[in-house]
């Protein structure tokens, strides 16, 4: 049965949680916060030099729509606009601290494993 919950449509609660932080680009920007803490905008660039100013943006403008980071504009001159983890975006944590533990799992094993993958893939051992 099709949900709703804000902009979010699923049909289970994994698949609303993908759409929440999933994606290329989601789990790198909370990894940066949790690890940086506050950070402004151009710090978060540097952090992940692959992404563009805009992809940035839009991501951070999402994760801010729901409820997972907070954004503060201080009444400045240039405005300055820092970014970090709301309490909801810091329960995450522990989920991407293991999706990390399990990627470093899987390097492991497959740069163990490489040569003896590419036996099989021949019709070998």
């Amino acid at each position: 049965m099709l949900k709703r919950l804000g902009n979010h449509e699923y049909y289970c609660v994994v698949e609303l949680a993908l759409r929440v932080i999933g994606g290329k680009w989601k789990p790198l920007i909370l990894y940066r916060l949790v690890d940086g803490g506050v950070m402004r905008f151009s710090e978060l660039r540097r952090s992940i030099p692959s992404i563009t100013q805009k992809m940035l943006t839009q991501q951070l403008r999402e994760l801010e729509n729901d409820g997972i980071v907070l954004r503060t504009v201080h009444a400045e001159v240039p405005p300055r606009v820092e970014y970090a983890l709301s309490d909801l975006g810091q329960s995450v944590m522990p989920v991407l601290h293991q999706l990390c533990e399990w990627g470093r799992d899987y390097e492991l094993r497959m740069a163990e494993g490489e040569d003896a993958g590419a036996c099989r893939a021949v019709g070998g051992a």
